[in-house]
């Protein structure tokens, strides 16, 4: 079975809740508890779906790099998150900021020497999902969030 040569995820909805908003509607700045949980100036909670660490660590183990594509309004709210998250640094490569996803995934092929065909990328919004895969990106539709068996789903489609 062929390996996808990048794995993209979008992040509101896909790889984490940010208490049923946007990271961009949330209020900044977000803080870490003594117990490790991140919340927004509200206390809204601010999470990485269950399987989200386990996913990302499975890919970096097969040596498959991880890319992040999304198009808040708050690019550097996104960010800060991914670092209180520990995510950031997992990641190779980060398309963060307004517009089209087309655009982040030409930029992705540009910084990563890939074709589209070589890629992988899970989203929760329709939309995106027409978008990119009409560039020949192997997409998948994620509903409630990253899990295993959309995770499993999408490696099998690749």
């Amino acid at each position: 079975m062929a390996q996808p040569g990048l794995i993209v995820f979008d992040l509101d909805f896909t790889l984490w809740d940010c208490g049923g908003l946007w990271v961009d509607c949330t209020s900044y700045p977000f803080r870490k508890n003594g117990d490790g949980t991140i919340v927004d100036s509200d206390g809204r909670v601010l999470r990485l779906y269950e399987d989200a660490l386990d996913i990302i660590g499975e890919i970096e183990a097969s040596g498959i790099p991880v890319g992040l594509a999304s198009r808040t309004e708050r690019p550097d709210w996104a960010v800060d998150l991914l670092e209180l998250m520990g995510i950031r640094e997992r990641c190779d490569y980060e398309e963060i900021y307004p517009g089209s996803k087309v655009t982040h995934f030409r930029r992705l092929a540009e910084d990563s020497g890939l074709t589209f065909e070589e890629m992988l990328f899970f989203d929760d919004e329709r939309r995106n999902i027409v978008e990119v895969g009409a560039l020949g990106v192997t997409c998948v539709e994620v509903k409630n969030g990253i899990n295993r068996a959309v995770f499993e789903d999408g490696l099998a489609q690749f």
